[in-house]
């Protein structure tokens, strides 16, 4: 039941879905040179991100499924989509001749990775199911919709089809806490408080290359946002509890 997207996310897909119609029109962007060493040197580290981030869902769901067995079907059916999306990431890489800087992408998630191990620890899932099922898929949700319009041809037909696929393990980690809001509100807004500034960090870690493959941070903290927050709406928090958590960002 969980994988079953309600009308608020076909919305969002119809939304992305005419974001990907409009970046081939070509007077929407200026697509960058993908051929540059500047270009390369950039898409090293922004590749091997997403390359760790699929891998860390990966491990991520599989771990939560100790947590709730009774979802241990469905958990491993979002892990191996994640698998499928680390092997396109990875041959995104090969097509342009780039090999992924993965001890620069172990390092960008290391305190969201650290994060997760101790509510994991702790048996905290609603933590866990906010900083993977909310907070990390939100995040690569916004930054594969701004990536897609100026993506090499290649790289934009997996990245559209990943798209599709995230807003499923959004739906996921949305739907349980939405089923528990009224047992797990306040560790959601204490996980959030420690968590979503982390969000921020990595973005800002990572302006600079993202300005190289011509992505805004001001539009990739907006559309995160954006993201984050029409989700703690589809939780049933109301508008001054989401306000709340969101000023966590710019705290």
């Amino acid at each position: 039941m969980h994988n079953e997207l309600k009308i608020t996310d076909m919305q969002t897909l119809e939304s992305n879905k005419k974001i990907i119609e409009e970046s081939t029109n070509p007077i929407s962007l200026e697509l960058p040179d993908f051929t540059t060493d500047s270009y390369k040197d950039a898409y090293s580290r922004i590749n091997a991100i997403v390359i760790e981030g699929e891998q860390e869902a990966h491990d991520n769901y599989i771990s939560i499924a100790t947590l709730i067995p009774n979802e241990i079907e469905e958990l491993t059916k979002l892990a191996r989509m994640e698998m499928k999306h680390k092997k396109g990431f990875t041959a995104c890489g090969r097509n342009l001749g780039v090999v992924a800087d993965m001890e620069f992408a172990k390092k960008f998630f290391s305190k969201l990775h650290g994060n997760f191990q101790v509510a994991l620890e702790k048996g905290n899932l609603t933590t866990c199911l906010l900083i993977q099922a909310i907070l990390i898929e939100a995040f690569a949700i916004s930054a594969y919709n701004v990536y897609i319009r100026v993506a090499d041809p290649f790289a934009k037909k997996i990245t559209e089809g990943v798209v599709k696929d995230e807003y499923l393990h959004l739906n996921y980690g949305q739907e349980w806490l939405k089923e528990n809001l009224s047992t797990c509100k306040e560790e959601l807004m204490e996980a959030n408080k420690v968590n979503l500034p982390l969000i921020k960090k990595m973005l800002d870690e990572v302006a600079d290359d993202a300005s190289a493959l011509a992505m805004d941070r001001e539009e990739l903290m907006e559309e995160f946002m954006i993201a984050y927050q029409d989700t703690l709406m589809e939780i049933g928090l109301d508008n001054r509890e989401i306000a709340r958590m969101a000023m966590a960002a710019i705290v």
